[in-house]
């Protein structure tokens, strides 16, 4: 089966349910072969990170300031845009398709964005939004993430 990217999307002001959800999609992910894409930082893309480095995984962060600095330890490859918020974009863009966790506004204007592109996102305690595939486990959101 050829790689699959998988975006993980969430709040960094995400809850300790959120963060243990993130760390084993993480896991999962990394477990399939996926490649995980984040924002890098903390929050659900740190627990993700984590979940994933665990495993052995590949790791991407795409880093909203113009240097590493506060980029999570977990990460293969750290990407500098300089973007702030614009590079919530390119996240979704690089990924086939999106594992949105938590609620943040952040996480909000990634899916619209994956939306946008035609990307599946699947919505794990997330967003309620038209067009979203709702998911109530971790394996199942990597499972459809995947096109298991």
């Amino acid at each position: 089966m050829p790689t699959r990217y998988v975006a993980v999307c969430g709040a960094t002001e995400a809850t300790p349910s959120q963060l243990d959800a993130a760390r084993q999609v993480g896991k999962l992910l990394a477990r399939s072969g996926a490649i995980v894409i984040n924002g890098g930082y903390g929050g659900v893309s740190g627990a993700a990170s984590e979940g994933a480095a665990s495993e052995g995984g590949t790791v991407v962060g795409l880093l909203s300031e113009s240097d590493r600095d506060g980029a999570n330890p977990h990460l293969t490859v750290s990407l500098p845009t300089g973007l702030g918020q614009g590079r919530n974009l390119l996240i979704v863009t690089a990924a086939e398709s999106v594992i949105a966790i938590g609620r943040g506004w952040g996480t909000l204007s990634e899916i619209a964005h994956a939306r946008r592109l035609g990307r599946a996102v699947f919505a794990l305690d997330s967003w309620d939004v038209e067009g979203l595939e709702v998911v109530d486990t971790p394996a199942e959101a990597v499972k459809r993430a995947i096109g298991g």
